[in-house]
């Protein structure tokens, strides 16, 4: 199946994108991108080396596997030449959307961008499967149903970054990163529950400081509704893409 990641031209989580694509590729699906001017992306460095996370750039950044897949994701063709831009994902025929995630100032670029909050919403009028993890569940939240005019995941259940998690990356670090993990002063979560039917749609996970692997999947946490599937944190992206797979497969049958 095809597949269509969205992805800002800067400052996106690697892990987030780069795990569902090394599985996804790896389960045989084909995984393009689409980013806001049509052009090759390049995920937060920060996150790739942990500059400037001083002692805590072990527990921030992306762990080993993850870096080791981004460079592989970088080195795919789909990757090196997207297949359009933000503006022209009107015209584009896929299977299933992902929206990874990220919070460094070049998101806002991918979180308020209005070609893609379209795409999303036409995306779940068309009941096709949409993943979203971490910041990522904000561009679905901001999609508009056409016919509504409310949140493409009103009457859904969903996850995101929790408040607590974001909260706690940036007391950590505030005092020399500044804002680095405040995308905006309303936390993730706030949002993403501001949008939904009811507030305690909102299910924000257990407390976890381990994140998933292939052997581990139980450490990871998602929350799936239909053909929609969110996850919290980087933490979470092997259970994601793992499960996002399961649901193309069910598609297959």
């Amino acid at each position: 199946m095809k597949i269509l990641m969205a992805l800002a031209a800067s400052d996106f989580d690697p892990t987030e994108s780069a795990i569902p694509w090394k599985v996804l590729t790896e389960a045989g699906h084909e995984v393009v991108f689409a980013t806001p001017d049509g052009q090759p992306a390049r995920a937060d460095e920060r996150m790739v080396s942990g500059r400037g996370l001083s002692i805590f750039k072990a527990m921030l950044k992306a762990r080993v596997d993850a870096v080791e897949a981004y460079a592989l994701m970088c080195e795919d063709a789909h990757f090196q030449s997207p297949c359009c831009a933000y503006a022209q994902l009107g015209e584009q025929s896929f299977d299933g959307l992902l929206l990874p995630g990220g919070h460094a100032p070049g998101m806002k670029t991918y979180l308020e961008s209005g070609s893609l909050q379209q795409a999303v919403a036409l995306a779940f009028v068309a009941n096709k499967p949409v993943g979203a993890i971490c910041h990522g569940v904000i561009v679905a939240a901001r999609s508009q149903d056409p016919s509504t005019g409310l949140s493409s995941l009103h009457g859904r259940k969903s996850t995101a970054l929790p408040r607590a998690m974001e909260l706690s990356a940036w007391a950590l670090t505030c005092l020399w990163l500044g804002n680095y993990y405040r995308t905006y002063p309303e936390t993730v979560e706030a949002e993403v529950r501001r949008r939904l039917a009811d507030p305690r749609d909102f299910d924000a996970g257990p407390s976890s400081l381990l994140r998933d692997s292939p052997q581990h999947l139980k450490r990871g946490f998602v929350v799936r509704d239909g053909n929609y599937l969110s996850a919290r944190w980087p933490g979470d992206a092997y259970r994601f893409a793992q499960q996002f797979c399961a649901m193309l497969d069910e598609r297959k049958l």
